[in-house]
């Protein structure tokens, strides 16, 4: 088990980095190259007044008239990215651990906040799995990547939780907690979690488009 911890904390952390900053840099430059080759008047649409304008009425909540239309699901989704981008870089034992690698730190967040984050991303992940269940709208688009999807995302939070709590096995725990994040960072590029990636880039054209184009609102 301690040879397997080593692996999986050591060479696997990097070779995920590596994956995730390689893949990210090349489906970004990639999805460039197809939107000029593709639509050759792209960047010419761009304007950053109106890409800014769009990305901020976008990131606000109920800034833009469909999440009003949706409230819960608008709730539900803030909370799940807050807290999913918090926990993880903000948590004690993460910074520790970076402050022994590389002695670099920054602020933390308390345990018991962690803890209610880490919580409130598994019940976001719970939620979408039924919304998908549940609204045939959503059932008709959804296939068994979107599941898997989900899991990979959970997948981190709960084993870290089990672990934090020392409920199950905890060397099995932390060692899937920390393979689990692996997977997820991997992931990143590669699957509809690059919309982290991407979504400057489409809010920003869409912005542009909508403002300079059509002189019409695009939220």
């Amino acid at each position: 088990m301690h040879h397997i911890y080593d692996f999986v904390s050591g060479p696997l952390v990097w070779l995920s980095f590596i994956i995730f900053i390689g893949g990210s840099i090349y489906r970004i430059a990639t999805m460039a190259m197809l939107a000029k080759k593709k639509d050759g008047v792209v960047y010419d649409y761009m304007d950053s007044s109106y890409a800014l304008r769009s990305i901020l009425h976008w990131i606000i909540p109920f800034g833009s008239e469909n999440m009003k239309k949706h409230p819960v699901m608008t709730v539900v989704t803030y909370v799940f990215h807050i807290s999913l981008m918090i926990a993880p870089l903000f948590l004690f034992a993460h910074i520790a651990l970076i402050k022994e690698s590389w002695d670099i730190s920054w602020g933390y967040i308390s345990d018991s906040t962690a803890d209610i984050m880490t919580m409130l991303v598994i019940a976001s992940c719970v939620f979408f799995m039924l919304r998908r269940i549940k609204l045939p709208e959503v059932r008709y688009l959804t296939d068994t990547s979107d599941y898997i999807l989900l899991a990979i995302v959970a997948a981190p939070f709960v084993t870290g939780f089990l672990a934090y709590h020392q409920w199950m096995g905890y060397k099995l725990m932390v060692i899937l907690h920390i393979l689990s994040g692996e997977v997820m960072l991997a992931a990143i590029p590669f699957t509809r979690l690059s919309h982290v990636l991407f979504f400057p880039f489409t809010r920003g054209y869409i912005g542009s488009e909508f403002g300079a184009v059509r002189h019409a609102r695009d939220w």
